[in-house]
């Protein structure tokens, strides 16, 4: 198993057009703080071992999903430079999805990501 979340965050908050659009370092794991108009939001959805050799994974499979959450404007300026991002680490787009939300009237994008790393000491 490997762990790229902090890979991840620091490449979304070392955009600085990114961070621009946002209006601040904006970017969380899982959960942001309430009141905030915009901001981005990421978890891990899966991370399984996907090669083995001689009984010993040696490659991991990781899912990413990175959220996009914008009130009274668009998602899309964000979601290009988070997709930016992404795949300047490798990263390979599986699916976007403009949705809202009615309980907070926000806008959300949500953007999955999938990439194939080497398991450290396999």
């Amino acid at each position: 198993m490997i762990n790229v979340k902090p890979e991840v965050l620091a490449a979304l908050e070392g955009n600085t057009d990114l961070l621009a659009l946002l209006g601040g370092p904006y970017i969380y794991q899982l959960k942001a703080p309430e009141g905030l108009d915009k901001y981005i939001t990421l978890f891990e959805l899966t991370n399984f071992d996907s090669a083995w050799a001689d009984g010993t994974a040696f490659m991991a499979e990781v899912h990413v999903q990175v959220d996009v959450w914008v009130k009274a404007a668009s998602t899309s300026p964000i979601a290009a430079e988070v997709d930016k991002t992404m795949k300047s680490l490798g990263f390979k787009r599986t699916s976007s999805a403009d949705l809202y939300e009615d309980d907070t009237k926000i806008f959300h994008k949500a953007l999955r990501y999938v990439t194939e790393r080497e398991v450290e000491g396999g």
